[in-house]
């Protein structure tokens, strides 16, 4: 990488075992994408969703511990030095009986963890100096949706906030709903404000703005499809507009999706497809924010569980677990396409990725 380069660190969290490494840093070239390991650390059961706030240097993870015989999540923060080395901060427990994702807020005040197999959501405070602080609120769901197995109870997936971090939005898929929570950071609380349904046995997972602040998408788990809401801004409500399949026409296998993400310029979404094993891309209407299927690539791996953008849109790397490995790609900045580049990195049970640009 030269020096009139910009810095991109990767970060990934992994299934692991708690005396295995399970949080990886890799300095990525962001002109050919190449990639390299910079430090690993262990200690932590689980780390798999990170949350990271590159101008504090700090990287969250979410890990599982016991308590007195009782399973509770944690949440650990990474001081992270020049030379992108790795040094625990420090811990504390949020919610029981675990949790399944990471979102930090856009001021990096606080953390929100989504708990999947608990039904809940627990706000955490970040100290100024990025320690985690404690767990302030917690907002228990209640209520099955319509697939008697995958949807017999909540399931929160997933937290994205506003692009005015008024509002913490959470992807429920045992509920087919996204829940719209106002953020009262000087109370530290949550407090119910809206939600909308998706289509029955959907089962919201992860959630995308787009760049005009005025769409969300949801990519729904269960059924395989992406739904477009309108989004209130001045009121904290959506709207649903549309909703349409990721899978190609006449696949009969078994699949469930996982990420979403749009382009910084917001004329194209990208999709993962598990099972179907593939990557695929929609081109949005820019009137009226609805989707229309360009392709579908191989994730070049099994179960792609995640994906991301790099900082210029130019390349997208895709964690596949049961491959144990990350694929990179080109991103064609006038069509959207995507090219496997021929770039494998080994990493063990990858399910989350965070490319950022690091001064």
């Amino acid at each position: 990488m030269s020096a009139s380069q910009p810095r991109w660190l990767l970060f990934v969290g992994s299934y692991a075992e708690a005396g295995d490494p399970g949080v990886y840093v890799y300095e990525m070239d962001s002109a050919g994408g190449e990639i390299r390991l910079l430090d690993q650390a262990s200690g932590l059961k689980n780390p798999t969703f990170l949350g990271v706030n590159p101008e504090r240097r700090k990287v969250y993870a979410i890990s599982e511990t016991t308590t007195e015989g009782e399973r509770i999540g944690e949440v650990v923060a990474f001081d992270v030095n020049a030379e992108g080395k790795l040094r625990e901060w420090n811990r504390r427990t949020t919610i029981r009986p675990s949790s399944s994702h990471i979102q930090l807020d856009r001021n990096g005040r606080f953390a929100v963890v989504s708990g999947y197999h608990g039904g809940n959501v627990g706000l955490v405070e970040l100290q100024a100096d990025g320690t985690v602080g404690s767990l302030v609120d917690e907002r228990q769901h209640e209520g099955h949706g319509a697939d008697p197995v995958r949807q017999d109870r909540p399931h929160p997936h997933s937290v994205i906030f506003s692009p005015d971090n008024r509002y913490a939005l959470v992807a429920d898929l045992g509920l087919d709903r996204i829940a719209v929570y106002a953020l009262e950071p000087e109370a530290g609380r949550l407090v119910f404000r809206s939600e909308a349904s998706t289509p029955p046995g959907a089962g919201p997972r992860h959630l995308a703005f787009h760049p005009n602040g005025q769409w969300l998408y949801s990519i729904n788990e269960v059924n395989s499809s992406v739904s477009l809401f309108q989004y209130d801004a001045a009121a904290g409500q959506l709207t649903l507009q549309d909703t349409v399949p990721t899978l190609p026409e006449g696949y009969s296998g078994e699949n469930t999706t996982a990420e979403v993400a749009i382009s910084a310029d917001g004329r194209y979404l990208y999709g993962s497809n598990r099972g179907h094993d593939s990557l695929v891309l929609f081109a949005i209407d820019p009137e009226s924010g609805r989707l229309s299927l360009i392709e579908h690539v191989s994730s070049e791996g099994g179960h792609p569980r995640h994906f991301a953008l790099t900082p210029d849109g130019m390349h997208l790397i895709a964690a596949n677990r049961d491959d144990n490995r990350l694929a990179i790609f080109d991103v064609n900045p006038d069509s959207g396409r995507l090219t496997f580049t021929g770039r494998i990195v080994s990493v063990s049970k990858p399910v989350c990725v965070k490319p950022v640009r690091w001064e």
